[in-house]
């Protein structure tokens, strides 16, 4: 199977404030706010939607095709990605331009404050899906370049090609006739629920409207597990347990690449979904995006405890 991923590539900056924001804020200053917050130190991690729902397929055994933009300073993720067998073919280098970037600073009531620098991210990547048989292919449109977005969602419908389409924090960016004419022709529309009240906010439907233009709508719920909706109705899958619980972010990408694995190798829907949660619940156990790890028996034991026993092609 030929897997698509589109989306970001980031680097995550992240910092710690070993003091609360509100002790340096004055109140009555706040329109000439001018403060600095003395950190310990910077950790530099892989991230952006792509890199990670990549990163997660490649844990999977698969070789997804990254479709996204990045800068002059990528020469330590590309390494990274390489490390892991990841082919570099979909990425468009920027010379003039960083990659995108994440710069954050939690403070010691988990307060924090985000600067992001898109970077190279401002430029579609420009990859032609040409000459590829539909019938082994599959597409994930998640959060990135929004031409790019727009680009490929129209490509994969012309083609033929069953694509996921996951706007998430795109939203607000994308016009509303645009989300609509990306969901539309969709195989399967994810977002988690308050993304999915954004789209539907923006378009004016109704899930049952979307089901119309899409073949399914998933919304991850957190420690709610997520919910699978067809025109036949509602499965609601729970979580899978994980050893610890440090770190949430990531754990939708995680969720996406194991329910993009179970529609690689064909099996039922709700199965698909308690992979992308079994996914999920390694990512959690570390901090950072791509910084888990597990083996193929390790995911099998962990589907098996949770959900009884995976399908033959697993073994």
């Amino acid at each position: 199977m030929k897997i698509f991923v589109s989306g970001s590539l980031a680097y995550d900056r992240i910092m710690d404030f070993p003091e609360k924001f509100s002790d340096y804020i004055l109140p009555d200053k706040i329109h000439v706010l001018n403060v600095c917050f003395l950190v310990n130190g910077v950790t530099e991690q892989f991230g952006g939607t792509a890199g990670n729902i990549a990163y997660n397929l490649a844990l999977l055994g698969e070789r997804p095709i990254i479709l996204a933009s990045a800068g002059k300073d990528f020469q330590s993720y590309e390494n990274w990605l390489t490390s892991h067998g990841l082919p570099l073919d979909g990425i468009r280098r920027i010379p003039d331009e960083f990659t995108a970037g994440a710069y954050i600073t939690t403070d010691q009531a988990d307060n924090q404050i985000t600067g992001f620098n898109p970077g190279a991210m401002k430029h579609p990547c420009l990859y032609p899906v040409d000459g590829v048989d539909p019938s082994t292919a599959l597409g994930i449109v998640a959060p990135g370049n929004v031409e790019d977005m727009e680009t490929l969602c129209r490509q994969y419908r012309e083609r033929g090609i069953p694509y996921i389409f996951d706007p998430g924090q795109q939203i607000p960016a994308i016009p509303t006739d645009s989300l609509v004419e990306m969901l539309t022709g969709s195989r399967i529309l994810i977002s988690n629920d308050y993304e999915l009240e954004m789209i539907m906010r923006s378009t004016g439907m109704s899930r049952p409207d979307l089901l119309n233009r899409t073949g399914t709508v998933i919304t991850t719920l957190g420690d709610r597990g997520s919910l699978v909706c067809t025109s036949e109705g509602e499965s609601a899958i729970p979580v899978a347990k994980a050893a610890q619980v440090l770190d949430p972010t990531g754990a939708g990408d995680a969720f996406r690449a194991g329910l993009i694995k179970g529609l690689a190798v064909g099996v039922d829907l709700e199965v698909c979904a308690r992979m992308g949660a079994v996914a999920a619940s390694f990512s959690v156990e570390c901090r950072g995006t791509q910084c888990h790890r597990f083996s193929h028996e390790q995911f099998k034991q962990r589907y098996e405890a949770e959900f009884g026993p995976l399908c033959a092609w697993w073994n």
